[in-house]
């Protein structure tokens, strides 16, 4: 089992590295990446010397991709969770800039953060129809705390290749049942399937043994496709669509 995550694993960073390309744009370098965001473009960041270090931005994209959508995070809930989000991830907000430093010791592990970050905030905040009023997350915690589910949100870990990997909730060991990890996805894709199932990956072997992974899954607008379901099961990691979320509520709050 432990040669097949690390297989896993391996994989990973393969597929990861060899899909990176770079570019210089004046005095910054643009790094694309091989993941994709909700327009199914890669997601790009840019990269810079400063005082023998490096700072990495995503040049206000994310943000301002998201207003641009009609998705305004102007009032105080929303700010908090933004915040809330940025902090786990190590990441700051410089004007509408996502941004972190790093240096050589810690690039690949601040750009990751800074990727992360990118990604979590434009699934947790990118609504369907725009100016909806609750956002999925929020949904979540309501149902959580409607059914006196203990919890604590945001919780971050360093898995073993040594990323840190930021889970929305984790409910700790009871009598009754071990430590379970919660990840929602807003947008169930190929792509946030597999982000998840990497960080459960990642993390796992650094959790109790017999600590469990779910995922819950906005199939509020769109119906879930089996490459989603197949993707999260197949990592060990099970999917919890939102539809059908009052036949876990028991076991979560045991």
């Amino acid at each position: 089992m432990i040669q097949d995550v690390q297989k896993l694993l391996d994989d990973y960073v393969a597929w990861l590295r060899d899909k990176t390309l770079l570019r210089e744009v004046a005095d910054w370098v643009e790094i694309t990446t091989p993941y994709l965001d909700r327009h199914n473009d890669y997601v790009q960041i840019y990269a810079r010397k400063s005082n023998g270090a490096y700072v990495l931005t995503d040049d206000g994209y994310t943000l301002e991709d998201l207003e641009q959508s009609g998705c305004k995070l102007n009032s105080p809930k929303r700010q908090e969770l933004l915040k809330m989000t940025l902090n786990g991830f190590g990441v700051q907000l410089h004007g509408s800039a996502l941004e972190v430093h790093a240096t050589p010791d810690n690039f690949a592990l601040r750009k990751h953060n800074l990727v992360q970050a990118m990604l979590a905030v434009n699934d947790m905040f990118y609504l369907a129809v725009p100016m909806v009023a609750s956002l999925f997350y929020e949904d979540v915690v309501a149902w959580l705390d409607l059914h006196d589910v203990r919890y604590t949100p945001k919780v971050k870990f360093s898995g073993k290749t040594g990323y840190d990997h930021l889970f929305d909730f984790v409910i700790p060991k009871s009598r009754k049942q071990p430590e379970r990890i919660i990840q929602t996805i807003n947008r169930p894709n190929r792509d946030t399937a597999q982000a998840v199932a990497f960080a459960w990956i990642d993390t796992k072997e650094v959790r109790p043994p017999d600590s469990r992974a779910f995922a819950l899954l906005n199939d509020s607008e769109i119906a879930i496709s089996s490459a989603v379901t197949d993707a999260l099961q197949n990592y060990d990691v099970r999917p919890i669509p939102w539809s059908k979320r009052e036949e876990v509520w028991e076991e979560l709050a045991a």
